[in-house]
């Protein structure tokens, strides 16, 4: 109306852009390298020649091709097991550290095991965030296997990241690192 008036009561604000979730990225990477969790020193070596690797993935995504087909190519004798798992939603994390205990379980097919790829295509902070999560840290730097975490493309970076033993900007450039060259 021509003379009316206008309330706005605001209980709660939050930064534009990721906010909430950029900062809860930042506080647990704090926690975790003030607890050690991400130090150097403790880092496992990969295997200079892996005769079995075990892929951590969604089995119907872009990352496993491109991680199976790089393998294929480079060192085609190095077997290669997919533990499928979601890679996003409210279950993915739960999911990676039930097949992260699997494998270092190291029974059955996966018995001979030497390295864990873990990975996913890119996506936003949101798609990410199961890769964020304190608990999937924690059983990624208490396994017997190393891993290599493979999330995202090279700008994107994930608490796993800084856990594994080894971070790789994509899915190919982690089979492109734990595989040698059958040329050479």
């Amino acid at each position: 109306e021509g003379r009316g008036d206008f309330q706005l009561i605001v209980e709660q604000m939050e930064e534009r852009g990721d906010g909430a979730l950029l900062r809860a990225f930042e506080q647990l990477k704090e926690k975790l390298h003030q607890e050690g969790l991400c130090d150097d020193a403790l880092k496992k070596d990969l295997p200079l020649l892996p005769r079995h690797i075990g892929v951590i993935t969604s089995p119907t995504g872009a990352a496993v091709r491109d991680i199976i087909s790089t393998l294929r190519r480079r060192f085609p004798a190095i077997a290669v097991t997919v533990i499928p798992v979601t890679v996003q939603g409210d279950s993915a994390a739960d999911d990676i550290i039930q097949a992260i205990e699997v494998a270092n379980r190291r029974k059955g097919c996966l018995s001979d095991l030497d390295v864990l790829i873990i990975s996913r295509g890119g996506g936003s902070l949101e798609d990410l965030w199961s890769f964020n999560n304190e608990a999937l840290a924690r059983c990624i730097y208490a396994r017997d296997l190393p891993i290599v975490s493979a999330v995202g493309h090279e700008v994107d970076f994930t608490i796993a990241d800084f856990v594994a033993d080894l971070r790789a900007a994509t899915p190919t450039a982690a089979a492109e690192i734990i595989s040698p060259d059958q040329e050479e």
